[in-house]
């Protein structure tokens, strides 16, 4: 618990009082591989706290090619924000890539909480714009950089990112073919 209850310091001030609060709106849960936590289609009301493994969040187009959105590491925010604050069916799913250990995050009495304590709310604003930042940067990573620029930026960001995830998933997620990724790959060690 000492973990989470530092991560959530790297964003303010938390005190054991509110991380306890916290803590009786969340759950522990494993998960295995291949687990769709928020399914396309469905009302989500869960926000998971990732303490190990591996998540992503993508999209299926209507040809049924997957494009994936998202990758989720330890120690970070993952669920279909947008679902949640609309209360409407996601139109992103939540997988586990990898087996994961997650806190399981009830979403409404987090809302009711934040109304109730300004602590709470503060942290969870803050929590927020570092969500609203990453989704910012990953814009501009897009619309900024080649496939290699930007497979080279997950490498320096995630240094282990082949081993961790399949290579047609980062392939997906740097919206190239995982043939392209492969030839991108062979060309970098070459030089």
């Amino acid at each position: 618990m000492q973990k989470q209850f530092n991560f959530l310091n790297s964003f303010g001030d938390v005190s054991k009082e509110t991380f306890a609060k916290l803590q009786n709106i969340s759950k522990f849960r494993k998960f295995e591989a291949d687990i769709q936590v928020a399914e396309f289609g469905k009302v989500p009301s869960k926000i998971y706290l990732l303490t190990s493994g591996v998540m992503r969040a993508y999209i299926t187009s209507e040809s049924g090619k997957e494009h994936n959105k998202s990758f989720f590491f330890p120690m970070s925010f993952a669920g279909s924000l947008s679902a949640l604050i609309k209360k409407v069916p996601s139109e992103i799913v939540y997988e586990t890539i990898t087996a994961c250990k997650v806190y399981e995050i009830d979403y409404y009495k987090l809302q009711a909480l934040c109304e109730r304590d300004i602590e709470v709310n503060n942290l969870y604003s803050r929590i927020l714009e570092q969500v609203f930042m990453r989704y910012e940067k990953r814009q501009l990573e897009l619309i900024s950089l080649d496939a290699t620029q930007r497979y080279q930026k997950l490498k320096k960001d995630i240094p282990n990112i082949d081993v961790l995830v399949p290579q047609y998933h980062i392939a997906s997620y740097l919206s190239i073919t995982a043939v392209q990724l492969s030839r991108i790959r062979k060309k970098l060690k070459e030089l």
